[in-house]
């Protein structure tokens, strides 16, 4: 069935207000922090100071013995007892041999790596005494050399080595693409662009720190974990087929509302595995509540890349082959999808937007003494279009064409289109989303506003960023060939009450996204019902069949598929009950807004009297149908949904300060079919803010000697306001997915994709007449000042978009 017009039934494209947004308002959320079991106790970590150092004891014969303390563990409590947390994907050098896996013990066995780590849990009955307690376990570390970068980690300063099992540092390294052949187009190639970048470390920061709670029930031996995390039956899999050894179906895990997460609440932490282990042990529910410089410290971080890229180009700006190499900085330890996003979620999209032939990519990645890398807001992706978009820009201007000029001379335009990383896009129109930027952002008036800027004693510079990028991972057959060791499929469940009002059970987790809303769209359109009559219920293990969670932009395109397909059997089943009660075929039966009817009549019963009589089966053909109207289904994915847009970015720059502003920035998105563009917009403003964040401000950093965190607070680690940002101009055009039911192809992430290169871009644009020809981010006031006096001239011109600074210094 799959309702192809799915685009144009009631309710689809509607701006409507978020069903959640009420109790959130009003102060009835409920978060893992507002959750209170009986008897529970509160825990606190004690975590290791140093970057790197022995445990050579540690002593809690006073810890111990201090007001309301119930128990401390440490690394020789769970020692041999259990495995280490695990890395959701396989990744295999390029002789086939798999990458270096250390153990990451859920309390440190030996050794610490990192400032953060976890050494022990102090339970006790109140937070203040955990925390007097915590302070007053005695450990005794012999300090170690530490390595915070990947030169570094590669180099083994100071002899240098994390993990036994990785004596050089190095977890893998990964090839994609043919080499010879982009070597020899290289060899042929009429220019070739070069460029050094890093792709800096960002530190998550949601609104609602980690939080979890661990209780054991004596009487039926279950475990319930209730936890701030984006995906509780993958956190209930890793923990209990990994780590514990438990049976799966005695442990229960409830992501209640959840404070945002941006990739951040994915992974299984050791923390919750101390709570849930814990819990047994002392025979109490557990609490704890992270705070904010402990999420500085341990919350897996993002981004970390140190890259060098290469473009070959004809003498028109075609592209012939792009060649890469990238440093990734993992952390200390391997988080659960750490491995995936250097590699499967960040190669495979170098192509972009683009027919460049060609493509190599070496992927080196190290271990260092930071804390863990992992997925943040989009997950490669971003990485991967800060270098090509950054790369492609340099091109123009060593070219001498405008910036979107070379965009439009190597733009795909015929689909489905194989690149030659790996993926093949089903679909896009990427001249019309550049087109629609352009006017937009009223590119022809740039000129003009420079000039003004320049009246004022400012610079001002105009960046593109054309980016595509990957949602959904799938299909879980090939992302297992790659490594992945968990299924990527989605599970929906529809409950059509007597009623005929309908529940909705997704795998999909929401902390953020409005999926109480947009789920109940996409039901309340097929089922002919109204919004309000459905109700969407996720996060809970125990009323959930299955699901693998939320990221990747994979809720609506994947989750709401799966829903899709469970609404394909409630159809098909109603159809027979209609069937039967106006006494025709069920052949006959055609079912639109919300009634059925027997073709060539004028015969029509509701939705509403079906539901009822699936329940109330009077005169009923129970031989034949079972009572009831409750369906299961469960969808895989046959490809990546592949949305993607142009971003255009303009900034000033004070020459006297250094202060970056941007003053406007233009958003032009193809998410395929949009359930509510409302909706949207909101995902697609929050992505700005973050990656305009990362371009301008929010910069990870540790002492390059003591691997000691120097942003561990707000003091130090700068995130964007409000009034850091202009009223964004977003706009989207439409080529639906192909296949999947319902044409949507995702929208979380974008933001955060494609704003920091356009950002970058401008800002190099409008330094340009200083002689500044290349900077990385963040383009912070004292870098920007101190670029501004280190600037050159240059001998490459670049044009700008309207023609009037022809012959001016290329950055």
């Amino acid at each position: 069935m799959g309702a192809p017009d799915f685009a144009g039934l009631p309710h689809i494209g509607e701006a409507l207000r978020r069903k959640e947004d009420y109790r959130f308002l009003t102060g009835a959320g409920q978060y893992t922090d507002d959750v209170t079991m009986a008897n529970q106790a509160h825990a606190i970590f004690v975590r290791s100071p140093h970057a790197h150092a022995r445990i050579k004891g540690v002593d809690i014969s006073q810890a111990e013995k201090m007001p309301g303390v119930i128990g401390i563990f440490s690394g020789k409590d769970i020692e041999g007892k259990m495995g280490g947390l695990p890395c959701g994907w396989l990744i295999n050098n390029p002789d086939g041999t798999p990458m270096k896996e250390p153990l990451h013990p859920i309390l440190a066995i030996g050794k610490v790596r990192y400032v953060g780590d976890h050494v022990a849990m102090v339970v006790a009955e109140t937070v203040e005494q955990a925390k007097n307690a915590a302070e007053s376990v005695l450990v005794d570390y012999e300090p170690l050399p530490a390595v915070v970068s990947v030169a570094d980690a590669a180099a083994k300063k100071s002899g240098v080595t994390l993990h036994d099992e990785a004596p050089d540092n190095q977890c893998y390294k990964w090839t994609l693409g043919d080499k010879a052949g982009v070597d020899a187009a290289f060899a042929n190639a009429a220019h070739v662009t070069k460029l050094d970048l890093v792709n800096n470390r960002l530190i998550p920061n949601a609104m609602e720190p980690r939080v979890a709670i661990g209780n054991y029930s004596r009487a039926n031996e279950e475990y319930t974990l209730y936890v701030s995390n984006q995906n509780p039956h993958v956190e209930r899999l890793l923990m209990t087929a990994f780590v514990l050894g438990l049976p799966e179906h005695k442990v229960r895990v409830i992501a209640p509302d959840v404070g945002g997460g941006f990739g951040s609440k994915i992974y299984l932490y050791a923390e919750d595995v101390c709570l849930t282990w814990g819990a047994k042990q002392l025979n109490r529910s557990i609490k704890w509540t992270g705070e904010r410089s402990e999420c500085f410290l341990s919350d897996a971080h993002g981004r970390d890349h140190v890259s060098h890229a290469e473009m070959a180009m004809d003498k028109d700006g075609k592209f012939l082959a792009m060649r890469v190499h990238t440093d990734a900085n993992l952390g200390a330890y391997l988080s659960t999808f750490s491995t995936a996003v250097p590699t499967i979620l960040y190669a495979t999209l170098l192509a972009g937007q683009y027919t460049t032939p060609q493509i190599y990519v070496e992927v080196e990645s190290w271990f260092t003494n930071t804390a863990p890398v992992d997925a943040y807001r989009g997950a490669g992706r971003p990485e991967a279009t800060y270098l090509l978009e950054r790369l492609v820009s340099r091109c123009a201007w060593e070219m001498n064409l405008s910036q979107d000029e070379i965009r439009k001379r190597n733009f795909i335009t015929t689909f489905p289109y194989q690149t030659p990383v790996a993926l093949q896009y089903d679909t896009g129109d990427f001249h019309a989303s550049m087109n629609k930027a352009n006017e937009l952002a009223d590119v022809a008036g740039f000129a003009q506003r420079r000039s003004a800027s320049e009246a004022q004693g400012k610079l001002r510079g105009i960046g593109y960023s054309s980016y595509i990028e990957a949602c959904g991972i799938a299909p879980s057959n090939i992302a297992g060939a790659l490594g992945a060791r968990a299924g990527l499929f989605e599970c929906g469940e529809i409950r059509v009450h007597p009623t005929g009002s309908v529940t909705v059970f997704t795998g999909s987790h929401s902390h953020g996204q409005g999926h109480e809303t947009t789920f109940a769209q996409v039901v309340a359109a097929r089922l002919g019902i109204a919004v309000d009559a459905v109700d969407v219920v996720h996060g809970d293990t125990g009323r959930v069949p299955f699901g693998m969670g939320t990221y990747g932009s994979r809720s609506i395109s994947v989750g709401g598929a799966a829903i899709m397909k469970a609404l394909d059997k409630i159809e098909t089943k109603a159809k027979k009950i209609a069937a039967h009660l106006m006494e025709a075929s069920d052949a006959d039966i055609e079912f639109a807004n919300g009634e059925f009817t027997v073709k060539g009549t004028d015969k029509k019963i509701p939705f509403g009297q079906v539901a009822l009589t699936a329940y109330v089966p009077h005169n009923y053909p129970l031989d034949k149908l079972e009572p009831g109207l409750n369906e299961t289904a469960f969808y895989d994915p046959t490809n990546f949904t592949f949305p993607g847009g142009t971003y255009i970015c303009e900034v000033e720059i004070d020459k006297q300060t250094g202060e970056v502003r941007v003053d406007r920035f233009t958003a032009v998105d193809d998410f395929g079919t949009i359930i509510n563009p409302m909706i949207v917009e909101g995902q697609v403003h929050g992505g700005l803010v973050q990656g305009i964040g990362q371009a301008l401000m929010e910069n990870c950093v540790y002492d390059n000697e003591t691997g000691q965190l120097l942003t561990g607070s707000f003091m130090d680690y700068a995130m964007p306001r409000a009034g850091d940002f202009p009223q964004f101009k977003i706009a989207t055009t439409c080529t639906p997915c192909t296949h999947n039911p319902l044409g949507t192809k995702g929208c979380g992430e974008a933001g955060a994709i494609g704003s920091p290169p356009a950002v970058i871009n401008a800002v190099l644009d409008a330094l340009a007449p200083l002689g500044v020809k290349d900077f990385d981010m963040p383009a912070s006031p004292n870098r920007i000042w101190e670029a501004m006096q280190k600037g050159h001239a240059d001998t490459i011109q670049q044009p700008s978009l309207a023609g009037s600074t022809q012959g001016r210094p290329a950055p």
